[in-house]
């Protein structure tokens, strides 16, 4: 039975990787602009919050480049791939997917 996952577009490794770059570009966004307003530290949100764990630190700009480079090539996975869920891979042209509803 489809529940609509194939207009969610992917896998859940894509979407995590998704927020993991927008949260990287957000981050990078600030350090940029502190700069330009005369901030001596810019404006690092992972520093300020991470700053005291620096192995911590390191993980996540690891995890938001590994991100970053997942979303230049793609996810290789099937779902992201076929861009469809089995139930509506296995339907016929022209013919509505398999949910609850339909008979």
């Amino acid at each position: 039975m489809c529940k609509g996952c194939c207009k969610k577009g992917g896998c859940t490794m894509s979407l995590v990787a998704k927020v993991l770059v927008v949260i990287g570009g957000i981050n990078w966004g600030l350090v940029g602009l502190g700069m330009l307003l005369g901030s001596a530290s810019g404006w690092n949100v992972v520093n300020m919050i991470l700053g005291s764990v620096p192995v911590l630190e390191a993980i996540i700009y690891l995890l938001v480049g590994v991100s970053a480079v997942m979303m230049a090539f793609g996810c290789k996975c099937g779902k992201c791939m076929n861009g469809v869920c089995a139930p509506c891979g296995d339907k016929k042209e022209g013919e509505m997917p398999k949910t609850e509803g339909n008979m």
